[in-house]
């Protein structure tokens, strides 16, 4: 074993006999019935939209996806034969070899922070590690980090400084733990994956045969393990996330007990900070009530009494810039938002800048679309709370991971509810060419209409043309005419009828 080696391990025991200090004299401790005390912040039930930033060393190819540092290596794959016609063999131009060209030379994270405030974020979450093992933070723990290499800046501490200047919470990501097979074709052939030299990027790069993800070794591999807990305790502590963000695959058996130790870890340093935290997970990787679960790509098809989370990208194709982003329309983002507040979650929409730091027109432009909606329907969102029913209309959402390119496009039927302080928002997912909407749900009948209390009042955000109201035991009917007319209502945006009730 190298001296480097053994002061990597060195550092993380140290780090693993803090983690087991705090823990035994904190609140929480690393079962699922001690963590299930520490509830959702009110912050983050609040805030309901959030920016996220995939940004790393991937940049750089901008080719395919965030995954090139993994099928780079897989031999017939377009990005094998990509990277070798671009850039030559892969005993001579490794993952390793794009660092120097990560410069992040136009990295503004003032011009970044400001863009999320005017787009309407709450809170702002960039991927502090991704699956590439280059951490995008000055880690204790590891020579490959920004800090160090490439941009030779603090990146998540400096994005973090920007963003609470502008009143957003700000938030991390770790997708360390796919690390572990992230780099494993580079084995299979004389490539520089199996180089020494590099072994602290590239290790461990096992193979995982037969796409059974539960081959982790619990014994062999310990300390991946112990090594991917220091790490993402050291991101909490350095940098105090409101919300630490997990991808897949932590769900597997044997980072069971690691990521109990973490969640107790967190919690107990957030009560230290006088701070509310939270976790995300995907696939059962936490108990419920431990942590907020997050669907990658898909939405719910009903309200959940969990709070929840939807993490998807601005463009299909990938989370990370690519020279040919395959780009959401704005409107659709927009609805989105609003199907999943009125299901109780939260939307996180990812951007890719490019690698010198400068974010593309077409990220940019949905982001500063969605701020401008916000800002007219914004009241119908944030702070809001789930109603009786999450909407109406024939349109149902597929529920699901990776299902956000199967919705249908929403009729003038078509509603979606959210509640705050005595008013009912009704948004009308595709206002009709007429200007009538029939919203079922606020009818007087009691029989066969979710209210049965009085509507006191009603009235569109945002526009000030002549409206008419009437309820009757069917509906309530809102008629304006001119809405489609009138600036600042654009085609396919939810139009939010706010209703005043008793």
């Amino acid at each position: 074993m190298t001296v480097q080696a053994e002061n990597q391990k060195s550092k993380v025991k140290a780090y693993l006999a803090l983690i087991d200090e705090v823990n035994s004299k904190g609140r929480f401790k690393p079962d699922w019935a001690s963590l299930a005390k520490v509830g959702v912040p009110r912050w983050y039930r609040d805030a309901k939209f959030g920016v996220f930033i995939h940004w790393g060393v991937y940049s750089v190819p901008a080719f395919g996806n965030e995954w090139y540092p993994h099928t780079m290596y897989k031999k017939g794959s377009p990005e094998f034969e990509h990277h070798v016609k671009t850039y030559g063999p892969h005993r001579n131009f490794g993952y390793k070899d794009f660092i120097p060209m990560f410069k992040a030379e136009k990295f503004d994270p003032d011009e970044w922070a400001r863009l999320f405030a005017e787009a309407g974020a709450r809170f702002v979450m960039p991927v502090a590690e991704h699956h590439d093992g280059f951490q995008m933070y000055d880690s204790d723990l590891s020579g490959f980090c920004a800090a160090k290499m490439g941009p030779g800046r603090d990146v998540v501490g400096e994005l973090k400084k920007a963003v609470e200047a502008r009143g957003m919470v700000f938030a991390a990501s770790s997708h360390r733990v796919e690390h572990y097979f992230f780099m494993a074709w580079g084995r299979d052939f004389d490539s520089d994956v199996a180089d020494p030299q590099y072994g602290e990027l590239y290790w461990p790069a096992v193979q995982v045969l037969n796409g059974d993800y539960n081959e982790l070794d619990v014994e062999a591999d310990a300390f991946f393990m112990e090594d991917w807990l220091a790490r993402t305790c050291e991101l909490a502590d350095k940098y105090r996330p409101k919300v630490v963000w997990f991808d897949w695959w932590i769900q597997v058996e044997p980072m069971k007990p690691y990521l109990k130790k973490f969640a107790a870890y967190y919690y107990n340093r957030a009560g230290e900070w006088g701070e509310e935290v939270a976790i995300n997970y995907k696939y059962d990787a936490f108990a419920p009530g431990t942590a907020v679960n997050d669907i990658e790509r898909g939405q719910l098809s009903q309200v959940s009494p969990d709070f929840w989370q939807c993490d998807t990208s601005v463009a299909r194709n990938s989370w990370s810039y690519t020279e040919n982003n395959d780009y959401k329309a704005p409107a659709d983002i927009v609805c989105d938002l609003v199907d999943i507040v009125s299901k109780n979650g939260a939307l996180l929409l990812n951007i890719g800048p490019k690698a010198d730091g400068m974010i593309p027109d077409g990220d940019k432009n949905i982001l500063l679309a969605i701020g401008k909606w916000l800002k007219i329907n914004g009241e119908g969102v944030y702070g809001t709370t789930y109603w009786k029913k999450y909407g109406e209309g024939p349109t149902e959402t597929p529920e699901g991971h990776f299902t956000d390119t199967r919705r249908k496009g929403y009729t003038p039927e078509d509603f979606r509810f959210t509640y705050k302080d005595g008013s009912v928002y009704a948004f009308a997912m595709a206002w009709p060419e007429d200007g009538v909407v029939r919203i079922k749900a606020l009818g007087s009948e009691p029989w066969k209409c979710a209210f049965h209390g009085i509507v006191k009042n009603v009235r569109i955000l945002g526009f000030d043309g002549k409206m008419e109201w009437v309820r009757c035991k069917e509906h309530l009917t809102v008629i304006a005419p001119g809405l489609k007319k009138s600036g600042g209502f654009a085609a396919g945006y939810p139009v939010c009828v706010k209703v005043t009730v008793e």
